[in-house]
């Protein structure tokens, strides 16, 4: 039985509580400094569970949870230090639960850079994941295709990225006891990707393997900035995932990503405009596939 958590299921209310050591703040440049040991403080007492594996979806993945058995749920708004999610398609729910009988923790949507957050907000969730003892994460997006042989539909397994939204979110003063320089060399697991690979052929995805572009959006990119991306290496591009991925290379969690590929960059040349209702339109035709990938991938995880 899933169980939706209150605010006082807490066992106090939002209002007066003293959640992180300088206050709470609650816009999407609020300079409060949260703690991400505090909310994960808070999660271990919501669930017993301890999984070792969470899940990030993104648009195109937000209906994939068709084999995902929900025990317990609670909104980003009642996590102190969790961004608003404001984005169509994002329901911005947190869920415990189980993949057949593996445990798995779901962010179900996320905030973006181009909703006006800091960077370091965007990824505070990826640090409350390391604080509650995750070490795999899988990030999933929608992206529009830059390379030509991709078509909607499709997914791709991201091997590579290309940070092209101006900012890091490792800027600003270091985090103690992690790493300020840190490696990206192998930003995606290698054997995260293999694996991802394996249950995309187990899902029967058609799929591709390559490189992710992001960039601070909203807008969609113009055909000039799409044949500049090419000419980079990108084979696909989004406006989300490298912040968190960054972070949780940090944090010393091992990251995999998969896009659904839902339109050509750039515009589609049976099609005039490109609108974010199109995006959603092909993440709902795709859900099923998409929640197949994502039990393959929990089971492969697990040994299974």
């Amino acid at each position: 039985m899933l169980l939706k958590v209150a605010d006082d299921d807490w066992g106090y209310r939002r209002a007066g509580a003293n959640w992180v050591a300088r206050g709470r703040g609650e816009g999407p440049n609020s300079p409060v400094v949260h703690d991400p040991a505090t909310t994960a403080a808070l999660l271990k007492k919501l669930s017993p569970l301890r999984p070792a594996l969470a899940m990030m979806l993104g648009s195109g993945f937000q209906h994939a949870l068709g084999r995902f058995q929900p025990a317990r749920e609670m909104a980003y708004g009642q996590l102190p230090g969790f961004p608003t999610v404001g984005v169509t398609g994002h329901a911005g729910k947190l869920l415990f639960g189980h993949f057949d009988s593996i445990p798995a923790l779901v962010l179900k949507g996320r905030a973006h850079y181009y909703e006006g957050h800091e960077m370091d907000r965007l990824a505070f969730p990826v640090r409350v994941l390391a604080e509650l003892g995750v070490r795999t994460l899988l990030l999933t997006n929608a992206a529009g295709a830059v390379n030509r042989d991709f078509h909607p539909g499709d997914f791709m397994v991201v091997e590579d990225h290309i940070n092209l939204m101006g900012t890091n979110p490792l800027r600003g003063p270091g985090s103690a006891g992690l790493l300020r320089f840190v490696d990206l060399t192998q930003v995606y697991d290698p054997a995260l990707v293999k694996l991802a690979k394996k249950a995309a052929n187990a899902a029967r995805l058609r799929w591709h393997a390559g490189v992710y572009l992001a960039v601070a959006g909203p807008n969609y990119k113009t055909p000039a900035e799409i044949r500049a991306f090419r000419r980079l290496g990108a084979d696909a591009v989004g406006m989300s995932t490298v912040p968190e991925a960054i972070v949780a290379r940090q944090c010393g969690l091992a990251v995999a990503a998969v896009s659904c590929i839902t339109n050509m960059a750039g515009g589609d040349p049976d099609s005039d405009t490109l609108v974010h209702q199109d995006v959603l339109a092909m993440g709902e035709k795709k859900k099923d596939q998409a929640a197949a990938f994502l039990e393959a991938f929990a089971k492969l995880y697990a040994g299974k």
